[in-house]
């Protein structure tokens, strides 16, 4: 009966210790980051020569990788984590005073969005409705092409250039800084070109205007564009 009980004991004891133990690691394995890294819709050699896979294999799998990796360790454990990427972009722009979260939120949704505006074989004018309304808001394809590339060259440093619609299809250029969205003004981008030196320093060097001439003409994705317009103004 003595060893009996002893034997009891002990197995009670071991079941208390390895509980807790147990239970870390099923959190440990259960766990999962808020955002995943979401790759671009083609390989990443798909749009060379134009744009290179180095830049790419840097561009995404690491400045893209590492504003992810932040993100997500900066909203574990708090509110954000359940949110949408959108909402977690407008909430941490918290009204022009942005949070240590908006950088990183914001240039994940930028680049996102800017992978899909590209694909191998795009560029050039687009056709049917966008092509409709380029030519009525900007009188042409090329004045349109004049001013996206101006809004690229006059942004000083680092940043974006959008081609943006609203809900009755009136199209606008606009430029913003650093990892600043539209949508956090309620605006609806269509269209995004990153200005970044890492966007194109590694293919054209510092010849921005260059890099801005290609995405135009050999890069941009028409159809995504013109899905976007479809769901602007639905």
């Amino acid at each position: 009966f003595f060893f009996k009980m002893i034997s009891i004991q002990r197995a009670i004891a071991s079941s208390s210790r390895s509980a807790p133990l147990l239970s870390i690691f099923s959190r440990a394995m259960s766990s999962k980051p808020a955002f995943e890294l979401k790759s671009p819709p083609y390989s990443l050699d798909a749009l060379e020569p134009h744009m290179s896979k180095e830049t790419l294999d840097y561009h995404w799998g690491k400045h893209h990788r590492a504003y992810l990796d932040m993100l997500n360790k900066l909203v574990t454990g708090t509110p954000l984590e359940s949110k949408s990427l959108d909402e977690v972009v407008v909430a941490s722009w918290n009204n022009g005073n942005p949070t240590p979260v908006f950088n990183q939120a914001a240039q994940v949704w930028n680049h996102t969005f800017f992978w899909e505006s590209m694909k191998p074989n795009g560029g050039g004018a687009p056709t049917g409705k966008v092509a409709d309304a380029i030519n009525r808001d900007f009188g042409s394809y090329e004045n349109f092409a004049v001013e996206f590339k101006n809004a690229g060259a006059t942004q000083f440093g680092s940043g974006w250039a959008w081609l943006l619609s609203d809900k009755s299809g009136k199209l606008t250029i606009t430029k913003t800084p650093n990892a600043a969205n539209p949508i956090t003004d309620g605006k609806t981008p269509i269209l995004t070109m990153d200005v970044w030196e890492h966007a194109y320093y590694i293919d054209y060097r510092n010849a921005r205007p260059n890099y801005m001439s290609v995405f135009l003409e050999k890069l941009v994705n028409w159809e995504e564009v013109a899905k976007r317009y479809t769901a602007a103004t639905a």
